[in-house]
């Protein structure tokens, strides 16, 4: 058996979305031989039921997939120790563009508005291009309703932020009509974390209430769809608006808040200097359709997103004492266009062709510098075909070329420095011109005998380097290092072989999950022994590098009432050359595990009540000047039922995460270098009513 948030679908295929029931083995296997990579659906269910802070704190917690917490309220993906811009994250099969190389960014997404989530694990190049290397995270929020008029509202509440929220959903349809809207607003205040001071820099800094001052914040979305659904066809019209604000942590931007007039303990709500800003405009249309035997689709989007950093001002330096707040802005406009078509070549045979389109456009602002201007242009062809050789044999396979140039712009500092010539703004980033190419292909083969089912999949992909990676000279301060890029960096290329070994009964489900990964030029920022400005120098490289792991699950239905499972994941990795050769990656990700006790109950409705063992190992493979982190568990509840009331459905749900407040780190978290525990305990709740 296994519940429905982790059931199997092939890319192009049409999304399954099933109620938690118990699912036969010959229905898993059905599932499962659809696709050759590992593959994972998360239901709208599931969200519900594991509601987090934010969106990938949701889903943390399905095997390979982990959340990096990004103070109270926001959190970045991470599959098999991979994230940034090696992880796509894409809203209705179109990737979502925002300034995803920062180690504070969130996603801007609304997780009230999603129908369900796709995970695909491993190379995804072939059908995504660029940043697929470590997976994709492909969120569904365009599903046509059902009915003339429906919708929800849900109501959330969380302790260790204090969080407030509100969320609602309408919808309908009339013939060939039909919409939907949604609408959510999240307050929160400072995180309190299990301890009363921080060490930052030799220093000894109280907390007031246990809270990490200055991290409250708020996120408003909105969104509307409308469109058009026939019986071979469906077009529609989707725009969305994010907006979130936080404040960052006061001591992470350094030293200087001691002598600074703000009264960061003067309310728990508000939001003072440092803080960021990020708001998402997207404008989507997406069209499908049937001609004979040919099955067309066309999408086109718009994205901008703007981000601001603010900061007290202060002079660093040459740098005179700026007038205004703002360090740093970042507009970013993406334009996206792709087509695919499908044709059965045979009662066995389905082949797939596309093409995709992307122009980039970011311009920076603010008195600060990290990263130059920039301009970039991708376009991707591929192919792909999936040959049904018996009912328990399947084949795939797929090639993609991707062309792409990125315009970097100068960028010279805005005060004069002193130099032996005299007074000269010096260049922080050089105009230059990068053309890249780069040839992607997958193929893949699903194999079922009794109640086994072998997967396995080979494939290529490529990231291309980001601006930041090749343009960045400047003073990142959440870290409190020099960050410089290197612009002789060339396509990141990664080769990936991915295995899978599935076998149920009636009453168990076992999946065992290894991969082995290659980078012939993994990019990272490597420290350095020199200084800048007074800060070390970390400059980004190029190296060699191995990576290999397995995610393994075993689940058992004991009784009617009673379900157990236990789930874990192990990574390893190592530099093959360069000044770290011998050594793993920074940041890697240590093993974890998981022991979860279901018990599933009937009355007046469906309910479930689990307790949850989460034990993350100690993670002493690290890259000087990386510290060990040692390992720590956590004891998580939660407990969900849904009634019916009248033709409506209310669901109430209850979670309590770190149920004994451990004091712990993150070995994955760029806090843990300012000596920043993660959160204490959770105590959230949901209430959520359907009609």
């Amino acid at each position: 058996m296994i519940a429905a948030a982790m059931l199997m679908t092939a890319a192009g295929d049409t999304n399954i979305t099933l109620p938690n029931v118990t699912i036969t083995a010959n229905t898993v296997h059905h599932m499962q031989m659809r696709t050759s990579q590992t593959n994972m659906l998360i239901t709208a269910d599931f969200l519900q039921s594991n509601l987090g802070s934010s969106l990938m704190q949701t889903i943390e917690g399905l095997p390979g997939v982990s959340a990096t917490s990004i103070g109270g309220g926001q959190s970045r993906p991470v599959i098999r120790g991979l994230g940034l811009n090696r992880l796509v994250v894409s809203e209705n099969g179109v990737k979502h563009e925002a300034q995803q190389w920062g180690d504070d960014h969130g996603l801007e997404i609304d997780q009230f508005a999603i129908d369900h989530i796709e995970v695909l694990k491993g190379p995804s190049a072939l059908l995504y291009g660029s940043d697929a290397i470590g997976g994709v995270i492909n969120i569904c929020s365009d599903m046509v309703p059902k009915q003339p008029f429906e919708g929800a509202v849900t109501l959330m509440g969380r302790s260790v932020n204090d969080q407030l929220g509100v969320a609602a959903r309408i919808g309908g349809r009339h013939g060939l009509f039909f919409y939907r809207a949604n609408a959510t607003w999240i307050d929160y205040a400072d995180s309190r974390v299990p301890t009363d001071s921080i060490e930052y820099y030799s220093y000894n800094i109280a907390l007031h209430n246990r809270r990490l001052r200055n991290t409250a914040g708020q996120e408003r979305d909105a969104s509307l769809m409308v469109g058009l659904a026939g019986e071979q066809w469906q077009s529609s019209l989707r725009l969305s608006d994010s907006y979130a604000k936080s404040g960052f942590f006061a001591n992470a931007h350094g030293l200087e808040v001691r002598l600074s007039d703000i009264d960061y303990d003067r309310s728990a709500r508000d939001i003072d200097l440092p803080y960021q800003m990020a708001n998402h405009l997207k404008l989507q249309s997406h069209t499908t359709g049937r001609i004979g035997l040919w099955g067309l689709e066309l999408q086109l989007t718009m994205q901008h997103n703007h981000r601001e950093e603010h900061s007290e001002p202060a002079a660093h330096g040459y740098m005179p004492l700026p007038a205004a707040s703002l360090e740093r802005a970042f507009d970013k406009r993406t334009y996206n266009a792709t087509f695919a078509a499908r044709h059965p070549l045979g009662e066995r045979n389905v082949a797939t062709v596309g093409i995709s389109a992307e122009w980039q456009h970011n311009r920076r602002g603010g008195w600060g510098f990290i990263m130059p201007d920039y301009d970039t242009r991708t376009l991707g062809i591929y192919a792909y075909d999936r040959y049904l050789a018996t009912d328990d044999f399947i084949l795939n396979a797929g090639i993609r070329y991707d062309d792409a140039t990125t315009d970097i712009h100068e960028y010279n500092d805005w005060y004069a420095t002193p130099t032996p010539e005299g007074e000269s703004y010096l260049q922080r980033a050089a105009e230059c011109h990068h053309h890249f190419g780069s040839l992607t292909y997958s193929a893949g083969a699903n194999y079922t005998i009794g109640a086994w089912t072998l997967k396995g999949n080979i494939g290529k992909s490529f990231r291309l380097p980001s601006a930041k990676e090749l343009g960045a000279n400047g003073v990142n301060y959440h870290i409190f290092r020099y960050e410089r890029g290197n612009t002789a960096l060339h396509p990141e290329q990664s080769y990936q072989l991915d295995a899978a070994a599935y076998w149920s009964n009636s009453l168990w489900q076992i999946q065992i999950e290894p991969y082995l990964n290659y980078f012939s030029n993994y990019i990272y920022l490597n420290p350095t022994a020199s200084y800048v400005d007074g800060l070390q120098l970390y400059q980004y490289t190029e190296a060699r590098v191995m990576r290999c792991g397995i995610d393994a699950l075993a689940s058992c239905r004991f009784t009617t009432h009673w379900e157990g499972e236990i789930k874990g994941e192990y990574l390893f990795a190592r530099q093959l050359s360069g000044d770290k050769r011998g050594y793993s990656l920074p940041f890697s990700t240590p093993w974890t595990a998981d022991a979860t006790l279901r018990y599933i109950y009937f009355w007046h409705g469906e309910g479930h009540i689990h307790i949850n063992a989460h034990l993350v190992g100690r993670q002493d493979d690290i890259v000087p000047p990386e510290r060990a982190t040692d390992g720590y568990w956590t004891l998580n509840l939660s407990w969900n039922h849904s009634f019916a009331v009248a033709h409506n459905t209310l669901t109430l749900a209850l979670h309590a995460n770190n149920l004994l407040n451990k004091y712990y780190y993150d070995h994955t978290s760029y806090y843990r270098l300012n000596n920043i525990p993660e959160s204490g305990r959770n105590i959230s709740a949901s209430i959520k009513y359907s009609f």
